[in-house]
């Protein structure tokens, strides 16, 4: 999609944006705390967001179509409440660690 812009920093940011969802999943799932993996889980979420506005702005620039900016947002508002969902799950039936 953006392989061949030249804007790097917006090529870039967003990379970093995408890989940190999953890094801050795959983190808190590792940490020892319940309360540890829900703040990854939220850093995950804001970097969701992220993501979800760098798109935005790829759009109105010019560097993806509305078509695949309208996807790739349903996605991640996808993932979001996917994250969302999650957290609460992890709040009311995880047990702590002991």
């Amino acid at each position: 999609m953006l392989k061949d812009s030249r804007d790097f920093g917006l090529k870039d940011q967003m990379t970093r944006a995408a890989v940190s969802i999953a890094s801050n999943i795959a983190e808190g799932a590792e940490r020892d705390s319940k309360l540890e993996f829900i703040r990854f889980l939220h850093i995950a979420k804001g970097s969701a967001a992220e993501l979800r506005t760098q798109i935005y702005i790829a759009n109105q620039i010019g560097l993806i179509s509305d078509g695949v900016g309208l996807e790739l947002v349903e996605e991640l508002h996808i993932i979001s409440k996917q994250l969302h969902s999650l957290i609460n799950y992890i709040k009311t039936n995880l047990k702590p660690k002991t």
